[in-house]
């Protein structure tokens, strides 16, 4: 489990994959709720609020570039690149460009995944190998979590 992180009332952000730019964000929310996946760094009894919920603008990921100071303004503390980017198929090629950019621009906290990684997706990209190098383990990490909850993610 991830070290938690000791706040007050946290306000993020969460920039989802325009391929699921439909997507009603309820496995985000109800993991936020719950504090799993990559919640799980925040207190249970701590309030988080999102302050900012939008896609990345497509390929090569447009909305990188001014979404974070916009969600900045709105008073977000953290900004968590959405799990779809990292199960999708294919996995977005630029999540570490955008979490080192926003990281570099906006000095700002960037959390890699929200929801707990649904176990369909897990068995799918581990039969392709898709996440065998070290740069993959680090990313999915925060949203890896065990397979239990990761079934309930289905």
């Amino acid at each position: 489990m991830a070290k938690t992180l000791n706040y007050n009332h946290m306000k993020i952000g969460i920039i989802i994959c325009d391929r699921y730019r439909n997507c009603a964000g309820g496995k985000c929310f109800r993991a936020m709720q719950n504090r799993e996946g990559a919640f799980d760094i925040y207190k249970k009894e701590d309030p988080l609020e999102i302050v900012g919920y939008t896609s990345c603008g497509g390929c090569p990921g447009g909305n990188i570039e001014y979404v974070p100071e916009e969600m900045i303004k709105n008073g977000v503390e953290a900004i968590h690149l959405a799990t779809g980017l990292v199960v999708g198929y294919p996995p977005c090629p630029y999540v570490s460009h955008f979490k080192k950019f926003i990281e570099e621009k906006y000095k700002i906290k960037v959390v890699v995944g929200t929801h707990p990684i649904p176990q369909k997706y897990f068995i799918t990209h581990e039969n392709m190998e898709t996440w065998r190098t070290n740069e993959w383990q680090s990313l999915i990490q925060p949203t890896l979590v065990t397979s239990d909850l990761r079934l309930k993610y289905d």
